[in-house]
């Protein structure tokens, strides 16, 4: 967002044109903004002053440009404290324009599928023609599918591939309780994976733009590129990895079934399980660090024993 998008500072009047005057009522009506919200802003330095003309206050288009700012902000998911800082940046001559291209640049879409929009009935035809409303409710909890506002018969697919997924394995006999509950552990599994990778690349690349005050123009600049850079790296290490793994575990279960006679070797010791340190942070803050161990085993345990009795009640309902 360069100076002429994102409107004048407040207090520059511009040429060639006098900035239009709005009461408080008339600026909350034009910015979307309550009146309260208004008010509130001002108390916390987000929004100037208005000028006083004896008993009115007097806004300008410098302030509607600025609700707008912080609108758009908020929008991006900044906090008010953060958005304080980068519009005292802006008004003291450091320029928004690479702090807004460095979060449009992470909030872009990661992927070049395009999101693809599916009527009721040609979803039920690609499971089977039979109408399953429990598993269109979990589709919709999980956002495979997006109603459409408006059309009680039309979603969006956000994801193609992901939805192919699902129809190839329920055309190989997987139940759709089966598929949403393999989604879900997936995923969370997943996150894990883009969560570590995140902190990685902080911690080696995007550290140095990070600090106490906004970047510079240039710097967002230069972050930005090597965001546009990394982006697919992720993906590709995860395909790569997913690959190697696949055939290596593959090839060994096809040995077990085909290996004669041969029964699974199982142990009552202990297993070592890697958990993200956030989430052991999480736990003991929760519970203490004595009793950590002890909710972490609990937890899995319920997590197992839910995850049977859903598998029964599936299969019951078949």
């Amino acid at each position: 967002m360069d100076r002429s998008a994102a409107g004048q500072r407040p207090g520059d009047h511009g040429t060639g044109h006098r900035s239009a005057e709005y009461r408080i009522e008339d600026l909350a009506h034009h910015s979307g903004a309550t009146v309260r919200t208004i008010r509130a802003y001002q108390d916390r330095g987000l929004l100037p002053r208005p000028e006083r003309r004896g008993r009115a206050n007097v806004y300008g288009d410098a302030h509607l440009a600025r609700l707008r700012q912080i609108a758009d902000l908020l929008d991006r998911g900044y906090t008010l404290a953060s958005i304080k800082e980068l519009l005292e940046a802006w008004d003291a001559g450091r320029g928004l324009g690479g702090v807004l291209g460095l979060a449009a640049e992470v909030g872009g879409p990661w992927t070049d599928e395009k999101a693809d929009r599916m009527t009721r009935a040609e979803l039920d035809a690609a499971f089977g023609g039979e109408p399953d409303e429990a598993a269109v409710a979990d589709a919709i909890a999980l956002g495979v599918l997006e109603p459409m506002p408006g059309r009680e018969d039309e979603f969006l697919v956000p994801s193609p591939q992901e939805l192919a997924v699902a129809v190839e394995l329920h055309a190989a006999g997987v139940p759709l309780s089966a598929i949403a509950g393999h989604l879900r552990e997936l995923r969370g599994q997943v996150e894990h994976i883009a969560a570590r990778f995140l902190e990685f690349t902080t911690e080696h690349v995007f550290a140095r733009y990070l600090g106490p005050h906004p970047p510079s123009e240039a710097d967002t600049a230069e972050a930005a590129a090597l965001v546009r850079r990394l982006r697919p790296l992720a993906q590709q290490s995860v395909d790569a990895e997913l690959a190697r793994a696949m055939r290596l575990f593959a090839t060994r279960h096809l040995q077990y079934h085909l290996a004669s006679g041969q029964t699974a070797e199982r142990t009552e010791e202990p297993l070592p399980v890697a958990l993200p340190a956030t989430t052991m942070r999480a736990v003991e803050a929760l519970v203490g660090r004595e009793n950590a161990a002890t909710f972490v085993a609990a937890a899995t345990e319920r997590e197992v024993q839910a995850r049977t009795l859903d598998s029964l009640a599936a299969s019951r309902g078949e």
